[in-house]
């Protein structure tokens, strides 16, 4: 089976604070690391009450020192909210600190709402336009002959991999243009996810990074002992996608009971459609899930998501999930 990574947004829970997600995001990666996970990702969002990677380097820094082995990253950095030299600056610093480890996705979004978005001094107007350019520039940072007169230090010629991230088809594009890796957060957004791989594919250009088209997917994960467990656990991250898209985020709350039957139609036609890109059951039905997509898109790796309040059962979701990649 192709290789799973993961996808941690270090999630606040109800009755907890950040400094415990820290603690479990480290947990995560260190397990993650001994059940063989490839990359353990941590996404850039501001303003969220239940999701604390916003200083998502700071964050990585932290990872870093507690692993040894498994590559860490951005899932991704929102350029538009930055300079290309200080993200060049912060993954050199990275790579100098934990070398040949790290990855660097970077997305157009801002990871937050506008009033959010302006307290991070962006130009709302022109930020997301410039990002094609943003991305060269900052690769341009961190490579052997930068054509800058500014020096990235770190980050000069250390050639931090960079991914593209997106929800659309101009992430695609961009991605194939520039011949980098693609990561779709099907997770959240599949709407467009067959035409954006397509894209890419059909258009991609050989780079020095990347010689052929390699696509990386979203995918949610929550595997139990029982069905019945495993559909239990996953309606505290319904219950947060639902309230994040009715324009009430919070933390993450915890599980309930026949949380599907609790809500309206367009709540669950919501739920419907994002669920199309997850797995939740018994390793069985969710062995049976995950080929299907791998079947249906060609994706060459997933980046697994696994919103559980329990850390616990957390855990033992991405544990239960790598043993069945490992049986093939």
């Amino acid at each position: 089976m192709i290789p799973f990574s993961i996808l941690d947004l270090s999630p606040i829970i109800e009755g907890s604070d950040a400094a415990q997600s820290f603690r479990n995001s480290l947990s995560l990666a260190q397990h993650g690391e001994k059940l063989g996970y490839r990359r353990y990702w941590l996404a850039e969002h501001h303003g969220m009450p239940g999701i604390a990677s916003a200083a998502t380097a700071v964050l990585l820094a932290y990872v870093g020192a507690g692993t040894s082995t498994i590559r860490i990253g951005a899932g991704g950095v929102m350029l538009p909210n930055h300079s290309p030299l200080v993200i060049a600056e912060q993954f050199g610093t990275l790579e100098s600190l934990y070398p040949g480890r790290i990855d660097l996705g970077l997305g157009r979004a801002p990871g937050s709402d506008q009033r959010t978005a302006r307290a991070l001094r962006r130009n709302l107007e022109s930020d997301a336009d410039q990002f094609p350019q943003d991305v060269v520039e900052l690769m341009d940072f961190m490579s052997k002959a930068p054509q800058q007169p500014v020096r990235a230090v770190p980050g000069a010629g250390l050639e931090v991999p960079v991914w593209i991230l997106g929800s659309s088809t101009f992430g695609a594009q961009l991605a194939a243009h520039l011949g980098l890796p693609y990561a779709f957060a099907s997770h959240f957004a599949p709407q467009q996810l067959m035409q954006a791989i397509q894209i890419y594919r059909e258009t991609f250009k050989p780079s020095a990074q990347l010689q052929k088209p390699y696509v990386m997917l979203g995918f949610n994960v929550f595997v139990a002992d029982t069905d019945e467990e495993a559909e239990f656990r996953a309606t505290s991250w319904q219950q947060a996608f639902v309230n994040l898209r009715s324009g009430r985020p919070g933390r993450l709350p915890p599980p309930v009971e026949g949380y599907r039957q609790k809500v309206g139609p367009a709540e669950n036609a919501l739920l419907d459609s994002v669920l199309s890109c997850s797995a939740v059951g018994s390793p069985a039905r969710v062995r049976e899930g995950v080929q299907a997509f791998i079947e249906r898109t060609g994706a060459d790796e997933l980046m697994i998501t696994s919103q559980v309040f329990d850390h616990v059962a957390r855990l033992r979701s991405y544990e239960l999930l790598a043993g069945l990649r490992s049986q093939g």
